[in-house]
């Protein structure tokens, strides 16, 4: 989400015959072994993958379902859920693959009947072939229409925000989702450009908040025990986070983890910045104090040196897991 001189974000279109055959063959999903060490999934049990993206988690997981098991994968992106669905096809368990935001999880699982689930999985995370779809306009290395959606069929569009909202409501928006110290400085560069002439791409939009920075934002910033990073990249995490409302759905999911999970079952959230990671684990150690489940991870769990090697995406991952103890209804809930 943050890597050096990139951009923290990934997604895909609605076409799903602009989506190349072989995608899934290059996305790595992180911290596979991980997960699976969690899991240990078995024969018989109900997986809900929250974010299936382009299949890989999902792979690993469903054939160890078999027989008897089942796999039910959830994304918002029509494109990924198409090849999520061809690289499944072959799965030993039963897989269902719907396209849903995660906030809706709970809908899900009873229109399919499956009740509550044994593993839950969400990979907060971004495949690698949305981050490359300029169309999309997730990344500022490429020039691609301001969009930042990862459900095209939501109505409000990044460009829509930078071009329309106050410039003192631009400058909290930025500011609480990107964490981003210059929020106002940059707020005030966009409203004072777009008054001439709207701000259209990825690159304009990036431009213009390095110039906001000034000299700094010709070198890039540190981000704490990484290499530099664009000036950019927080302000466009900041939008595509408000574009798509992301924290509104992890906070949905995580109240809703009492009904989504059977006693026993395990739950492991991926999150790639620190808004992400401090909601979940605030929500992990409320669960741990009322009782009602136990936190398998002390610290996250995060990629290794060869992962890290092998995959860059991995450096920001973190993995938050826990085991959930209490029926709902002993539960209160």
């Amino acid at each position: 989400m943050t890597e050096p001189q990139a951009d923290p974000q990934d997604d895909r279109r609605a076409d799903p015959q602009a989506v190349p055959p072989d995608a899934a063959s290059y996305h790595e999903p992180v911290l596979v072994r991980q997960v699976l060490e969690l899991f240990a999934p078995q024969p018989g049990m109900v997986c809900l993958d929250c974010t299936v993206g382009l299949g890989g988690h999902a792979a690993a997981i469903a054939p160890r379902l078999a027989p008897g098991g089942r796999y039910v994968g959830l994304d918002v992106d029509p494109g990924n859920i198409e090849l999520a669905r061809r690289r499944l096809a072959g799965a030993s368990a039963r897989v269902d693959l719907v396209r849903s935001n995660f906030a809706g999880a709970g809908a899900v699982l009873d229109e399919l009947g499956t009740g509550r689930v044994d593993l839950l999985l969400a990979d907060l995370g971004f495949a690698s072939n949305q981050m490359r779809d300029s169309q999309r306009g997730l990344s500022f290395q490429v020039e691609g229409p301001l969009d930042m959606r990862l459900d095209p069929d939501l109505p409000q569009t990044a460009g829509d925000l930078i071009n329309t909202m106050p410039q003192e409501e631009l400058a909290d928006l930025i500011y609480r989702y990107g964490e981003e110290r210059y929020s106002r400085r940059i707020a005030r560069k966009i409203v004072e450009h777009r008054g001439q002439s709207p701000i259209n791409t990825t690159t304009d939009l990036a431009q213009l908040v390095r110039h906001a920075y000034g000299r700094a934002g010709r070198r890039g910033h540190r981000h704490p025990g990484r290499m530099r990073i664009d000036p950019a990249t927080r302000t466009f995490m900041a939008l595509r986070i408000a574009v798509n409302a992301e924290l509104a759905a992890l906070e949905r999911l995580l109240g809703n983890l009492p009904h989504l999970l059977r006693p026993g079952a395990v739950a492991a959230l991926i999150s790639f910045h620190s808004l992400e990671d401090r909601m979940v684990k605030r929500a992990f150690a409320s669960l741990r104090s009322a009782g009602l489940a136990e936190v398998l991870t002390r610290k996250p769990l995060v990629a290794d040196e060869d992962e890290q090697r092998r995959n860059p995406r991995a450096r920001s991952a973190k993995l938050r897991a826990v085991r959930w103890l209490e029926a709902p209804d002993a539960a209160g809930c």
